[in-house]
């Protein structure tokens, strides 16, 4: 199951990403990060990261991308520059978004959190099409996952401090949060 609800965002576009697995039992998903991701960096547009979300990656395109080989990431969400929204994992599995992380003491983020990726990286501003939808899919899980709420969304940079600095400092985490 994809959807929280039948129709809950009538735009999403499934993916399927194989770089998934079962939550550990009693693991209620109780935390959001948000991420950024661009491929390669700071270029968007074309289809480079749904590529490597599902191990279709060429990796002879882009120089860049030998970087990436043999990783498996995934998210369960990626928010597009012009607001396309794609669901890669259902909500209910794990998706490969956080790596080693720890949040409020417990490690490994991924086992009790959802994952946004948004098209982008921390030296660029987000689109206004991404605020909107990011703000109606996160009012959507927020509403279906009684254990998040305003207080429970991290970036990635919070879950993983010395790894990783995303989404970055031009993210608007007031207009975000205050659009919830």
């Amino acid at each position: 199951m994809y959807q929280i609800t039948d129709g809950w965002l009538e735009s999403v576009i499934h993916v399927p990403s194989p770089n998934t697995d079962s939550r550990p039992k009693n693991c209620d998903i109780s935390l959001l990060v948000i991420h950024n991701i661009s491929l390669p960096p700071g270029i968007f547009g074309g289809s480079f990261v749904e590529d490597f979300f599902t191990n279709n990656l060429d990796l002879t395109v882009n120089p860049y991308f030998q970087n990436l080989q043999d990783l498996k990431d995934s998210s369960h969400l990626y928010i597009k520059r012009d607001g396309e929204l794609i669901q890669f994992v259902p909500f209910d599995k794990r998706a490969w978004h956080a790596g080693k992380s720890t949040y409020k003491g417990v490690d490994d983020c991924n086992n009790f959190s959802i994952g946004i990726e948004l098209e982008g990286s921390d030296d660029d501003y987000y689109s206004d099409e991404q605020y909107k939808m990011l703000t109606m899919a996160v009012q959507k899980i927020i509403d279906h996952y009684p254990l998040i709420d305003k207080h429970s969304i991290a970036g990635h940079s919070d879950v993983s401090p010395l790894r990783k600095t995303d989404p970055g400092k031009k993210f608007d985490w007031e207009r975000f949060l205050n659009a919830l």
